[in-house]
């Protein structure tokens, strides 16, 4: 089946105290977008990419998207005032029954066996929503009261969230609400079950500093079992 990843760059430097927008600064010497849009290449030689950034970075995503061989798998469009929007946006470029992908654009450590892992499942299920089992302790605040919540009933949702495109086109045709954070809660609105799958450690949202720390380690190490 045909593959499309809607990859949303817009984020801004603000929490990383950078002019530069996190998905722009340089990992390695590239930017963390590249790494991005790599991993989404290499997964599959059919895979398509809509590239979705705000206006005033079309011209940056053009310079990163000329770097690749394989630049003719990718489309670059405008987003919208909000992510719901933005994806909304880059549907638009999704005009076959596919398996679509949904990821931040600055998750630049998503791995290829992922990426394969999400598509399997969609195939069969519909969806497949990548999450991880929470390490830390747990409390849920609610009107100024908290209380501790089980981790082992807690997972952490990441992305790339993947879905039937008969699925998730239709179900970004509803009005947009204030409770839609991710894809996977328009969905589930439409009226849709969510299937989750095993996400990875690894798959950081590159978000403050030291995110950038841990991402440059993990690339220095992954490339050093490469040459092993």
């Amino acid at each position: 089946m045909k593959k499309y990843a809607v990859i949303v760059a817009g984020g801004s430097g603000k929490r990383m105290g950078s002019t530069t927008p996190k998905q722009f600064l340089l990992l390695h010497h590239k930017p963390v977008l590249w790494y991005t849009i790599d991993s989404f290449l290499r997964a599959y030689h059919d895979m398509h990419i809509v590239l979705v950034l705000p206006q005033e970075h079309i011209e940056k995503g053009k310079q990163i998207v000329s770097s690749f061989e394989a630049g003719d798998r990718i489309t670059i469009t405008t987003g919208g005032d909000t992510r719901f929007h933005s994806v909304q946006k880059g549907l638009q470029n999704v005009h076959e029954e596919s398996v679509v992908f949904v990821h931040d654009g600055v998750r630049c450590l998503i791995s290829v066996p992922l990426i394969h892992r999400c598509y399997n499942q969609a195939l069969v299920k519909g969806s497949a929503v990548p999450a991880v089992a929470a390490t830390d302790s747990i409390r849920i605040f609610n009107n100024g009261k908290h209380q501790v919540e089980q981790r082992q009933h807690v997972r952490i949702i990441q992305t790339p969230q993947t879905f039937l495109s008969t699925i998730i086109i239709p179900a970004y045709q509803q009005q947009f609400k204030d409770a839609f954070t991710d894809e996977a809660t328009v969905v589930e609105a439409f009226g849709e079950t969510i299937f989750l799958t095993e996400g990875e450690y690894d798959n950081i949202k590159i978000t403050r500093p030291v995110d950038l720390v841990i991402a440059e380690s993990i690339i220095e190490e992954r490339s050093l079992l490469q040459q092993a």
